[in-house]
This record gives C-alpha cells, structure tokens and sequence, in this order.
C-alpha cells in the first residue's frame, strides 16, 4: 500500500516549532521536561482548542454565506456568531432568541446544544438510530490512541467536522426560522 504524502502546505509544523521553543525556554530557565510528550495532557489541551477554532471558522464561513443570500429578505433573518467571554474559545450561533452553544467543558470534552429563550436546553435531532444520544447535551469526546494521536468522537464514531457543521448549521437554521 502506498503511502500518501502531503504536500509541505498541508504539513503542520507547529509542534516542532513548540518543541524548538521549550527548547530555548530549558536552556534560559535551566529546568528540564524530560517527559511532558508522553503525557497526553497537554496534547488534549491543544487539540481541543485546535478543534474548536476549526469548527467555528467553518460555522463562521457558513454563516457568512447565508447571511449574504438571507441579507435584505426581513429583519432577524441573519445569524450571528459570538465568542464567548471569559472562556479560552467557546462560540455561539444566536438569530431570533435561539442560541447554539459549542462549549469547551474540558480538554477532552466538548458540549454542543441549543438554548431557546435564555433557560430551555435541547439537543439537535440526529437521523434515526442515534435516538440513544437523545439528551438535553451532545458530547464530543476525546479519544488518545497511539503516540498520543487524538480523534473526536460522537456516540464511539469518529467525527467528519464538515458533516458536523453541516448537521448542527442546517438545524440551527431550520429551528431558529421566524
């Protein structure tokens, strides 16, 4: 089997880039981290806050492509997307007093789920089958495989960010309609 090999473009050099820089930190401080890279922590750190800039610069770009068909056809028509204050990157949808909340509750989990009129928490419906994770939550959770290697899971699945954004937008659109 071939191996595919991404192009330098597509490479992310951000941990070497890291690693260089704790690097010059030890040499500065004196005070060494033999084996901070077996610990997952800080990777879960780091990938989850990864995850969620993705999902919210792909709600953003969604968002901003509706509201441009949307724009002139009524007031409260247009979705607007918030960062919420005093968290490291939890994000909103909110249009006519429905909120959709994406929330960073720990390095390895993260919440997704609607808010209607400020106090009714729901959950987005999901196709028949997964009436299982029918709660007033959806969970994504964190899953360390080998080499500290994290995906994102749904109900044991792994998550497709796009079909996630595709799912919770196309929902949050169709339950926030005036």
């Amino acid at each position: 089997m071939k191996e595919i090999i991404n192009s330098p473009s597509e490479i992310s050099t951000s941990w070497i880039e890291n690693l260089a820089l704790e690097e010059l930190n030890m040499e500065e401080s004196g005070v060494v981290h033999m084996y901070d890279h077996l610990s997952p922590a800080h990777f879960l750190e780091e990938s989850s806050i990864q995850f969620m800039d993705g999902l919210r610069d792909r709600f953003e770009i969604y968002v901003a492509k509706f509201n441009q068909y949307r724009s002139g056809k009524g007031n409260g028509a247009g979705i607007k997307v918030f960062k919420i204050s005093n968290t490291a990157n939890d994000f909103m949808l909110f249009r006519n007093s429905l909120r959709l909340v994406f929330s960073r509750k720990a390095n390895d989990l993260i919440t997704i789920g609607f808010l209607s009129n400020g106090k009714d928490l729901y959950a987005a419906n999901l196709p028949d089958g997964a009436a299982q994770f029918q709660e007033s939550l959806h969970e994504i959770r964190a899953h360390v495989g080998a080499f500290n290697s994290i995906t994102w899971r749904f109900g044991g699945e792994l998550v497709e960010t796009d079909a996630l954004v595709k799912h919770y937008l196309s929902e949050f659109i169709r339950n926030s309609a005036s």
